[in-house]
């Protein structure tokens, strides 16, 4: 069930564009089949609300929402490292636990983005994609809570569903935000910078 829950949200989480509309009603009938509970009802309330709103709508909605601000980024080593040379390094050993399990990754993708360690675990290793969820949790919180109120954090609440009970990692997303992300502007090559809507797509990796 998690695996499900996880592949839908990756998809919901990537830039609106015709490969997302095309994927839709796939992630739609998925959904559907989840047993009732939190999870389905979040992932089924945005798949309508995504279903009711034009490109143009729905693609405005997402640039407003997802953006390098540290309380929206999709790019969870951004809570814990920022754009330091620390950051570079997380990136670095995610990209080796991807590779050790045989999952390469779009040259476009950075390893961190939420749809692509969300992907991970549901499609590559569920162990180590646990893990990885786990580890950036008290991101994921904060993230969640940035979102409140808004169409994306639906898909937040299904992602949540599906980790341990956040109480900690709560408490670890309120002393990242008191604390504000590092701000030494170095270290992430040879990764570089990608566009916001990064990834556009969900499914290349192997």
């Amino acid at each position: 069930m998690n695996d499900v829950i996880r592949q839908a949200a990756a998809m919901l989480l990537c830039y609106p564009d015709q490969g997302f509309r095309d994927r839709l009603p796939l992630v739609r009938a998925a959904v559907a089949e989840l047993p009732p509970g939190e999870a389905r009802e979040a992932l089924t309330a945005f798949c309508a609300y995504a279903a009711a709103r034009t490109d143009l709508e729905l693609g405005g909605e997402y640039v407003r929402t997802f953006d390098l601000k540290r309380r929206r980024a999709l790019h969870l080593t951004y809570y814990t490292d920022g754009d330091t040379r620390r950051r570079g390094h997380a990136l670095a050993r995610i990209k080796e636990i991807y590779g050790a399990c045989g999952w390469r990754l779009d040259a476009a993708e950075l390893p961190d983005h939420l749809a692509v360690v969300l992907e991970f675990a549901a499609r590559g290793n569920r162990e180590e994609g646990e893990r990885l969820l786990v580890r950036f949790q008290p991101g994921i919180e904060l993230l969640r809570a940035a979102l409140a109120g808004g169409p994306y954090a639906a898909v937040l609440d299904a992602v949540a569903a599906t980790l341990p009970p956040p109480d900690e990692a709560r408490r670890e997303a309120a002393r990242l935000a008191a604390a504000g992300p590092p701000a030494e502007d170095v270290g992430l090559d040879p990764f570089g910078r990608v566009p916001l809507g990064m990834p556009a797509k969900i499914g290349a990796a192997t």
